[in-house]
C-alpha cells in the first residue's frame, strides 16, 4: 500500500485557536482556506455561536444549524437587507441574487422549487442515467488517449455542465461559457468581495441573462417536452397557478446551472482528491467495484461513499439566514434582524453528531450530514446529484484504479465553496 498523499496541511491546535479567537469571515488568513477545519473545531469547543466583527453571528455546531434549518418563520432567507449594500441597488448581482430560489422565502421559494421538482422526479432522473454513462466513459475516453489530465477541467466540470445544459435545452455550441459564468456568479457571494470580483460577477450575470432572453424566446415559440425540459416547465409555469416574472425565470435558470454546477463538480473532484490521502479507503471502494462491476449491485456501496465525500468536504461550506425576531440559538440571544452564517462544514464534522468525524469513513452509517441543507430549502436536486457523483466516482475508480495526482492540486481559495481549481493526474 502506497503511502498516503498529503494535500490538506495540518494545523497546530495553537494556530486554529489563534485563529478562533479573532474569526472574521471577512479576514480570513491563507491556512485558514487550506485547512478550516480545526479552526472549526476551536470554534465549536470556544464560541459555537460566535459574534463577528461585522455583528453577525456564525454557527458551527450541528444541532444549532438543524434548529435554525428547522424554523423557517423565525430564520429567513431573504437576502436583500445584507445584499443591497454589498452590491449596491440596480446591480445585476443583486438583481440575481434575491431573485434566484435559495436565497428567498415562501411563496416564490415555494412556487419555483415546485417547478423544478417537477422534472427531477425519481423516473426523469432515472431515464437521465443511461445518457450520463455515455457522458462519463466518454470523457473516460478522452483521459485513457492522453494519459492522464485534469480532475477538474477534464472531468469533474465537464459532467455537471452538460446534466444542466441538457435540463435547460441549451444547445451544445452555446455551452462554453457556462462554467466561467457560474464561478464568477457563485465567487461574488464570498464574504469579502474584490473589485476585480465584483465586476466580474456583475458581468457574467448581465451575460448569462442576455443569452437566456434569446433561450427562452425561442422556447416560448417552440415548447420542450416539460416532462424532462425545465426550463419549459418554469415558462409554463402551473397550469392553475401563477407564472413566474420575467426576471424570476431568468434569475432561476441562473441559480439552477450554479447549483448544479459548482456543488457536484467540488464533490467529484474533492472525492477523487481524497481518495489520494486516503489510500485505505480507495483501496477498499476499488475491492467492492472489482474488475467486472455489477452497477445495479454498487448503488448502495456509492451511495455510501458519496455522502461521506459530501460530509467530509461539503462542497458548499456556509448558509445564510436572517432573524425576523428576537430569539435564541445554542443558548445565546439573538438580536431582531441578525444575520447567521451556518457552518455547513463546521456541523459535518461535529463529533456530537458523528463518530471520528475528521476520519474519511466509506462506509459510514447514518450519515445524516448537511451538505444538502435541511428543511424547507434542503437542496432540490440532491437526488441527481448523487446520480452523478455515484457514476462519475465509480465509472472513474473502475477505469483508473491506479491514476496519481502528477502536481500539487489547486484549491479554490474560497470560504463559501470548497473545491479544487485544478488536479493534474495521470493514468497507467
Amino acid at each position: 500500500m502506497n503511502a498516503p498523499i498529503v494535500i490538506t496541511p495540518a494545523m497546530t491546535p495553537e494556530r486554529a485557536r489563534e485563529i478562533a479567537a479573532g474569526f472574521d469571515l471577512r479576514a480570513l488568513p491563507p491556512d485558514f482556506y487550506a485547512n478550516p477545519y480545526p479552526v472549526y473545531a476551536a470554534l465549536r469547543e470556544s464560541q459555537p455561536v460566535r459574534r463577528m466583527p461585522d455583528g453577525s453571528y456564525f454557527l458551527t455546531r450541528y444541532a444549532d444549524l438543524v434548529a435554525v434549518y428547522r424554523d423557517a418563520h423565525t430564520f429567513s432567507s431573504d437576502k436583500k437587507v445584507e445584499f443591497t449594500p454589498k452590491y449596491g441597488e440596480g446591480a445585476p448581482l443583486l438583481e440575481h441574487h434575491t431573485t434566484s430560489l435559495v436565497f428567498n422565502d415562501p411563496p416564490l421559494h415555494t412556487r419555483v422549487r415546485k417547478l423544478i421538482m417537477g422534472a427531477l422526479t425519481r423516473r426523469a432522473i432515472a431515464e437521465m442515467e443511461p445518457g450520463l454513462v455515455t457522458l462519463v466513459d466518454g470523457l473516460l475516453d478522452r483521459i485513457e488517449s492522453r494519459g492522464g489530465g485534469d480532475l477538474v477541467e477534464d472531468f469533474a466540470a465537464a459532467i455537471p455542465v452538460e446534466i444542466i445544459g441538457n435540463l435547460l435545452g441549451v444547445p451544445h455550441a452555446d455551452r462554453g461559457p457556462l462554467r466561467d459564468w457560474s464561478l464568477a456568479i457563485l465567487g461574488a457571494l464570498e464574504p469579502r468581495l474584490t473589485p476585480e470580483q465584483e465586476a466580474l460577477g456583475n458581468r457574467s450575470v448581465s451575460e448569462f441573462s442576455a443569452y437566456l432572453r434569446t433561450l427562452v424566446a425561442e422556447r416560448r415559440r417552440r415548447p420542450g417536452d416539460p416532462e424532462h425540459d425545465v426550463l419549459t416547465r418554469l415558462i409554463q409555469g402551473e397550469e392553475a397557478g401563477e407564472r413566474l416574472s420575467e426576471s424570476e425565470l431568468l434569475q432561476n435558470c441562473v441559480f439552477i446551472l450554479n447549483a448544479g454546477h459548482e456543488t457536484t463538480t467540488n464533490l467529484i473532484g474533492n472525492a477523487l482528491v481524497a481518495l489520494q490521502e486516503w489510500p485505505q479507503q480507495k483501496a477498499t471502494l476499488l475491492a467492492a467495484i472489482g474488475h467486472r462491476p455489477d452497477w445495479n449491485a454498487l448503488e448502495p456501496v456509492l451511495t455510501f461513499a458519496v455522502d461521506e465525500f459530501l460530509r467530509f468536504e461539503s462542497s458548499n461550506q456556509l448558509g445564510n439566514r436572517r432573524a425576523l425576531k428576537t430569539c435564541e440559538v445554542g443558548g445565546v440571544a439573538l438580536p431582531e434582524g441578525a444575520l447567521v452564517t451556518l457552518g455547513i462544514g463546521a456541523a459535518n464534522r461535529d463529533p456530537a453528531q458523528f463518530e471520528q468525524p475528521d476520519l474519511l469513513d466509506l462506509g459510514r452509517a447514518n450519515n445524516r450530514h448537511l451538505a444538502f441543507g435541511f428543511g424547507i430549502h434542503q437542496c432540490a436536486g440532491l437526488s441527481l446529484a448523487r446520480l452523478e457523483g455515484r457514476i462519475a466516482i465509480g465509472r472513474f475508480l473502475a477505469r483508473f484504479p491506479s491514476y496519481r495526482l502528477t502536481a500539487d492540486p489547486l484549491r479554490g481559495g474560497r470560504a463559501r465553496f470548497r473545491g479544487f481549481l485544478h488536479a493534474p493526474f495521470g493514468v497507467s
